[in-house]
């Protein structure tokens, strides 16, 4: 129940005023703030998660989940930090951001797609640098998975 309650809480700090089939509009100025397209007044209450900091309040992006916790995410915007160890280019010209020794069984994946990479600057340059990623929270072989295909959507949460 629990759970449910947070994953409530979260849904409503990232859609409020949003309708089911509009997506967030990215702010130039400030990646992590999300525009509302028709603002409508909502009291939400945050529900804190144990050993996390409840930071957010119901204005505000929710707060970054470990990669260890990316996995009730999955279907909902959010966001998700780790320490990223090594930038993996396939040779299909996709990039990967691992944050385990073992990809396999990580539980959480990141990709920038090669039709996305030109957008990007030296993604190699965040091996080594905890990192948050935030965007649609999908499920991927059995693991959390976002498609970055903007820049904006990482930032160095060191």
């Amino acid at each position: 129940m629990v759970t449910g309650l947070v994953l409530l809480a979260f849904g409503l700090g990232v859609g409020v005023g949003l309708r089911s089939s509009q997506k967030a509009a990215m702010n130039a100025v400030d990646p992590v703030t999300l525009e509302p397209a028709t603002p409508q007044p909502v009291r939400a209450e945050l529900v804190p998660v144990p050993g996390q900091s409840a930071k957010a309040t119901a204005g505000s992006p929710p707060p970054c989940v470990d990669i260890r916790n990316a996995g009730p995410l999955v279907g909902s915007s959010g966001c998700v930090s780790g320490l990223v160890l090594r930038v993996y280019s396939a040779r299909t010209g996709n990039t990967f951001l691992d944050f385990c020794q073992d990809y396999h069984s990580c539980p959480f994946s990141s990709v920038i797609f090669s039709t996305d990479k030109s957008k990007f600057g030296n993604l190699g340059s965040l091996q080594g640098r905890r990192v948050e990623i935030r965007g649609d929270v999908v499920a991927f072989e059995g693991r959390a998975e976002i498609v970055i295909r903007d820049p904006q959507q990482v930032r160095s949460a060191n």
